[in-house]
């Protein structure tokens, strides 16, 4: 059995996480470390897993663990790694930001990987440390990477996406409490997310002359999930995009084209991004899918370990939606 310790545990990444290892075949739960829970059962933060199990938060950090998860709030990984030395042996994936963009990626002599498995499967595979990818740019990549792999992303490309709650943290805030969120939308840092740094980074590996990304980011009145759409110009049919994707993503175990369109419901509680086209004249018009906890979070993140590990790929992450 391999062990993990979760630092962060307490809040929605952590959540998910501890639900799936809890029930990951190859996997220990070792610790969760949380600094404001320390001594009190995982339930006091996670009441969903009243009965399924007894483990309670610690304040301690086990240095010799097989892999260590860190869920902690962006800048702070940096921070904790600097002041927790794991052992030669110990993987590392991180869900923040820290590591995503190439000129982060070495820490301290600690090379990480950027853990997109549809793009850097054989890298994650060898990797001892991952920079596990944002929640938008997950679900906005996985839309534009067949084309740009094909040389196609030769003009602007526009993305409006709109996220559920749970992607501003469990900590409230003026934007995420009920009474602001319900029966409410909004969009927030227009053309500036912080993602666009990533995408542009992947996007540029296949293609360099890439177009420019006009991404507008959206708050919806929901809790969990992604749905964004991009359109650009392309000039080949509708079968030829289809063609374009369904071959890019051909061994790609959660990412799947669908000939009719998609929504949320179809994805969320699952590792699933799904991918619709459609062609309107010389525009090409991209949705994705994904659940923002879990292709765009955690799921994603034990997919990466499934890998590193030699597991499965969907080993423990086969998860049905709930659509009704």
């Amino acid at each position: 059995m391999i062990k993990a310790g979760i630092i962060g545990g307490s809040g929605y990444t952590g959540g998910e996480l501890i639900r799936i290892l809890l029930n990951h075949p190859g996997m220990q739960i070792d610790f969760v470390y949380s600094t404001t829970r320390a001594g009190k059962p995982l339930t006091s933060a996670h009441p969903d897993l009243l009965g399924i199990t007894d483990l309670q938060f610690t304040g301690e950090v086990h240095l010799n663990v097989d892999i260590v998860f860190l869920c902690l709030g962006h800048g702070n990984s940096s921070k904790f790694l600097k002041e927790h030395d794991f052992s030669s042996n110990t993987k590392i994936i991180d869900l923040s930001n820290d590591f995503r963009l190439e000129a982060d990626a070495n820490f301290n002599g600690k090379e990480f990987v950027y853990g997109l498995p549809e793009l850097n499967k054989p890298q994650i595979e060898n990797a001892e440390f991952i920079a596990n990818p944002g929640c938008f740019a997950t679900a906005i990549q996985l839309a534009l990477l067949p084309l740009a792999k094909a040389g196609k992303l030769n003009s602007a490309v526009h993305i409006n996406a709109v996220t559920g709650s749970t992607g501003a943290g469990v900590s409230p805030s003026a934007t995420s409490h009920f009474s602001w969120r319900n029966n409410n939308v909004s969009w927030y840092k227009p053309f500036t997310h912080q993602h666009l740094g990533e995408i542009n980074e992947s996007l540029h590996r296949l293609q360099p002359d890439t177009g420019e990304l006009f991404f507008l980011p959206n708050r919806g009145n929901f809790t969990r999930g992604i749905l964004a759409t991009a359109y650009t110009h392309f000039e080949g049919s509708l079968e030829n995009a289809q063609k374009l994707y369904s071959d890019f993503y051909t061994d790609a175990v959660f990412t799947q084209v669908s000939e009719d369109p998609v929504n949320l419901k179809q994805v969320v509680n699952t590792n699933q991004c799904h991918i619709h086209l459609h062609k309107h004249e010389d525009t090409l018009l991209i949705t994705s899918a994904i659940d923002n906890l879990l292709k765009g979070a955690s799921g994603q993140a034990v997919q990466n370990m499934n890998l590193i590990f030699g597991f499965e790929e969907d080993l423990g992450l086969n998860l049905k939606a709930s659509v009704f």
